[in-house]
């Protein structure tokens, strides 16, 4: 699947999740982060560094959509697969 288009795929994937995402510059430490999830204020925000290549983004946005529940949620084909190669680096938040 072309990159571009599986971005944009987990991106529709967040928003159905109620994740909200900001593409935003991140300095940590002079290193490189492609970004993370937090919570604020009772709401999910995913902040992904803007600079980051197209294949980091769609790291860091699988990573953070396998910590939620998706057994609800309608997935394209191959993307629920392609998903659960990241099940093992995020932990649940079900319960938080």
């Amino acid at each position: 699947m072309e990159e571009n288009a599986l971005l944009g795929q987990l991106e529709e994937v967040a928003r159905a999740l109620s994740i909200e995402i900001r593409y935003e510059i991140i300095k940590k430490d002079g290193r490189f982060y492609p970004g993370g999830l937090c919570r604020i204020k009772g709401n999910w925000l995913l902040i992904i560094h803007s600079k980051a290549n197209t294949r980091d983004k769609i790291k860091t946005l699988a990573k953070a959509l396998n910590r939620f529940d998706l057994s609800e949620i309608y997935l394209k084909p191959g993307l629920r697969e392609y998903l659960s190669t990241f099940q093992e680096e995020g932990r649940s938040l079900e319960n938080k």
